[in-house]
Parts: structure tokens; sequence; C-alpha cells
């Protein structure tokens, strides 16, 4: 997911993406774990998608606070 495409979505939406970014990178993990998983930069990407989100949302919270 883009950065544009997250700071087109709304809060809830990015709380849930949230969500399902972090299942994915206990997904990834386990798959680490137990030598399974074949790219670990997949792992490196989720990380940033899951900290993308929180700092739009921390930007829309921001905009409704000035605002």
């Amino acid at each position: 997911m883009k950065l544009q495409e997250m700071r087109e979505k709304t809060v809830d939406e990015l709380k849930s993406a949230i969500v399902d970014f972090k299942k994915q990178l206990f997904d990834l993990r386990i798959q680490l774990s137990t030598r399974k998983l074949e790219n670990t930069a997949l792992i490196e990407k989720t990380k940033r998608y899951i900290a993308q989100a929180k700092t739009v949302i921390k930007e829309k919270e921001k905009e409704v606070n000035n605002a």
C-alpha cells in the first residue's frame, strides 16, 4: 500500500489495516522461525507499513485538533 493510498483512507480504515499488518507480521515471523520464509524483506516492509499507517493517523488527528 502506498503512502498516498493511506492518506485517502479514514482513521478507522487505517486502524483495521494496522491490525491486518500486525497479523501478517506475526505470520511472517512464524515462517521465519520455521525456516519457511524465503523473502525476509517482507518483515521490514510490513513493519514500515505499520509505522506509516500510524503516522498518517497522527497527522489526521492533529488536523482535527487544530481545525
